[in-house]
């Protein structure tokens, strides 16, 4: 078991997000069994879900003439539109069968205000508007977290680099994630979590 001062946040295994599903991530399907593992290991597991209404404005489909995988500036920033995704109380939001989510403690859903995408497990895209996941660790005692999930480039990036920003010690486990990797997203957000001294291991 590790310290009791560390976390393991497993990001958005959905059934949206793995093979068959409406934004899957090739390969999503495969770390399933690793996490599973990895959550007897950790004292405080935690699970996020996107959560989406349907009218989401990140939704290319919300946006007339517009391209899935289109960019668009939104007033938080450039907001990449995606297919219709992890929509509230649909199958696709549900999470992967195979998923053992009876050892977490906390599930924290994001996504759910439809005019602001979320991507981190700890903030929204406006980089301000917490999810609540901070507070739950700090008040666990949580001082390091390992993320797995997906993906590897959008949602675990962007909630590493928010914990590392948040004074929190943080490794990703690459072998335990799956990337989209959109025009270089997956180098580019590797670059970015070493520069902010979050540890990628496989």
């Amino acid at each position: 078991m590790r310290s009791e001062t560390e976390a393991l946040i497993v990001i958005d295994v959905q059934n949206d997000f793995c093979p068959g599903g409406a934004l899957a991530v090739a390969g999503g399907d495969e770390i399933v069994g690793r996490i599973n593992g990895l959550m007897t290991e950790f004292p405080v597991v935690a699970l996020t879900q996107d959560w989406h209404p349907a009218d989401h404005s990140s939704f290319a489909v919300n946006h007339p003439g517009a391209a899935a995988f289109s960019v668009i500036e939104m007033p938080y920033g450039p907001q990449v539109l995606w297919p219709a995704h992890c929509v509230q109380g649909t199958p696709g939001a549900g999470f992967h069968a195979g998923l053992a989510t009876h050892p977490a403690q906390m599930v924290i859903r994001k996504g759910f205000r439809s005019m602001i995408d979320s991507y981190s497990a700890f903030f929204e895209n406006d980089r301000t508007t917490p999810t609540g996941l901070e507070g739950y660790l700090r008040t666990r005692g949580i001082s390091a977290v390992t993320l797995v999930g997906l993906a590897t480039d959008f949602c675990v990036a962007y909630s590493a680099l928010d914990a590392a920003r948040l004074g929190f010690a943080v490794t990703v486990l690459e072998g335990a994630c799956r990337a989209i990797d959109l025009d270089g997203s997956l180098a580019d957000a590797q670059a970015k979590m070493r520069a902010a001294g979050v540890r990628l291991e496989e």
